[in-house]
């Protein structure tokens, strides 16, 4: 989505986006969606965060606590700013001159983030020995991959480490490394990355490997999103076609308008009715993947084996040429959804 300068938000509305920002803080995904709802920017909505806290930190502060150094705030606005915001060193750089910090330069930034990554290791070490899940992926920086293994229960990062390649040697030595700090690996969720199974299965032949639902899904999540601009496209077309046919003249002509507006209505009406009835399959379909129901019951790999079959069938029976393909992949790899539950 393209973001523009907003010069219309009255100061209520800024207070009703902050109110947004504490309300649903820890949710995944939602500044993302609070930033979409009302146009703006994710830099902007944590900017509007940041000064609503510090503006009440100064008002419900005894007196002689109200003037804080600027090195206290300094820090954790740049962490936020470049790992939350996802804001370059550049865009640092601007918002800091913008609001008078000190240093602001991009030369000063960079170093100081440098000076922080070398400080910090890159493995975690324990004690003790410790049980965890892993959460393994690759990210990639200038075309070069970082390997990340997080604990997924506590959402630590493990180890991450810049890495040449993402052989499956490269994944071995990586879990090997975190063997040697300590941690015992229950098993894996991943992607179907061929070098990172590997790896992982060679370095913790005990632990067991489960798919990472997020890639899993995703084809039918970005179908889903692909639908919904087909039926806003297909929104539009029919309000053409009623206000071409609404400036016809001529009976002749005023009959030819009639059949293109019809056509354009059953065209519009098939796109919303797919996006519908695939948008809320797939609702249904993360709901059934939770650990507990809406009730709170515990549900079991029984039922949600049976829930998700039937939803995958209800999916396919939606016209529409490309879900077929994309359900194929899925079926296949029913027994890796439900990997955890069993050993469980």
């Amino acid at each position: 989505m393209k973001f523009t300068r907003r010069h219309d938000l009255d100061p209520q509305t800024r207070i009703e986006i902050v109110k947004d920002v504490w309300l649903h803080q820890g949710i995944y995904g939602k500044m993302t969606q609070i930033a979409q709802a009302y146009h703006i920017s994710r830099t902007f909505l944590y900017q509007l965060s940041w000064a609503a806290r510090h503006h009440l930190e100064d008002l419900l502060s005894d007196p002689q606590h109200l003037v804080e150094p600027p090195a206290f705030l300094l820090e954790p606005w740049m962490f936020m700013l470049r790992l939350e915001g996802n804001c370059s060193i550049p865009s640092l750089s601007s918002i800091f001159k913008h609001f008078d910090y000190e240093p602001n330069s991009v030369g000063s930034l960079s170093e100081s983030l440098q000076d922080y990554g070398r400080s910090v290791p890159s493995t975690l070490s324990m004690p003790h020995q410790k049980v965890v899940f892993y959460l393994s992926d690759e990210i990639f920086a200038i075309r070069a991959p970082i390997l990340v293994t997080i604990d997924a229960q506590s959402t630590a990062i493990l180890k991450i480490e810049l890495a040449s390649d993402r052989s499956a040697k490269t994944w071995e030595t990586h879990c090997n490394d975190l063997g040697a700090h300590r941690f015992h690996s229950l098993g894996m969720a991943s992607d179907r990355g061929v070098g990172l199974k590997a790896g992982y299965q060679a370095a913790c032949q005990d632990g067991f490997w489960v798919c990472d639902q997020f890639h899993e899904f995703q084809d039918l999540f970005n179908r889903c999103h692909q639908l919904e601009r087909k039926a806003y496209s297909a929104i539009g077309k029919e309000l053409e076609a009623a206000e071409t046919f609404a400036n016809a003249k001529s009976e002749a002509n005023l009959q030819k308008r009639l059949d293109q507006y019809e056509r354009a209505r059953q065209a519009c009406e098939h796109a919303i009715e797919r996006y519908d009835q695939l948008d809320l399959l797939l609702a249904m379909l993360s709901e059934s993947l939770h650990l507990c129901s809406g009730a709170g019951r515990l549900r079991t790999v029984e039922d949600v084996r049976s829930n998700l079959t039937l939803l995958l069938s209800l999916i396919e029976e939606i016209d529409d040429e490309k879900l077929p393909k994309l359900l194929k992949p899925i079926r296949s790899h029913l027994d890796d959804i439900f990997r955890a539950g069993v050993a469980s």
